[in-house]
């Protein structure tokens, strides 16, 4: 940057660099989705087209911002968390978060066209915030606290709208109706009055989207990391003792 007798207005940018050593999670949330889900004709209670859209945004999120190590999503919201040693951007919040937070918009609307073929109404948008976690006990935590949250609201979700929709309940009959349920109840409902297993329903809906980078062997023998989309429990171990390497505990200087 050429230098100038204007160039003291720097000084009043604020210093926002990140912790080191720890993991920078940045959550990407869609802003006013609820009408604009609407305002598409998104199916209820899930279109896997809009979830394929979501998971290709956040493909092209980590394709371009290799630091990303794992990113899960669900509904309109996607956490990326980044390699605990990332030095992205100096670690600059507002980079960080802006940067992750665009793209992710970028690859939304760059890729609608291959899932719907009704033309946008108007642009989506989406908000970020970046949050840090000391421990991998936090880390895991934080991804349980997302995907417990994706099987309650979608289980509340599946129950509303067979109650609309096959019920013939109106929106605030089906709310009244769900008021005070427990998670058993809205199963019974759903087998005792529609003939729905929950359980049987599509992971994507019940789990949420997970993508991890997945070393595969090309033809001439190279290894290569491709990006590899997973419907999986990770409440349980099992998902991170298989990618125990991660949650690497190196630290830089």
């Amino acid at each position: 940057m050429a230098k100038s007798k204007f160039e003291y207005v720097r000084l009043y940018e604020l210093d926002d660099k990140l912790l080191k050593n720890v993991w920078m999670v940045v959550r990407v949330d869609g802003k006013g989705f609820h009408k604009f889900t609407n305002d598409h004709n998104f199916e209820k209670p899930n279109d896997l087209a809009a979830l394929n859209l979501m998971n290709d945004a956040a493909k092209g999120v980590m394709s371009e911002l290799q630091d990303i190590f794992m990113a899960y999503g669900q509904s309109d919201e996607y956490s990326f968390i980044f390699k605990r040693s990332s030095t992205l951007y100096g670690r600059r919040s507002s980079k960080i978060l802006s940067t992750v937070c665009s793209m992710f918009t970028s690859h939304y609307l760059f890729n609608w066209s291959k899932h719907f073929n009704d033309r946008l109404l108007y642009p989506p948008s989406f908000d970020a915030r970046v949050v840090l976690y000391p421990t991998v006990r936090d880390v895991r935590n934080y991804f349980n606290w997302r995907q417990a949250d994706c099987h309650i609201n979608n289980l509340y979700n599946t129950c509303f709208w067979a109650l609309v929709q096959d019920g013939n309940l109106s929106n605030s009959e089906a709310e009244k109706r769900l008021k005070g349920t427990f998670s058993a109840d809205k199963n019974e409902i759903l087998f005792a009055e529609f003939g729905v297993n929950y359980n049987e329903l599509s992971e994507i809906y019940r789990k949420g989207s997970t993508i991890i980078w997945n070393e595969n062997k090309s033809e001439d023998g190279r290894k290569r990391k491709v990006l590899k989309l997973l419907t999986c429990d990770i409440i349980g171990d099992s998902f991170w003792e298989d990618h125990a390497s991660y949650l690497d505990t190196s630290i830089t200087d």
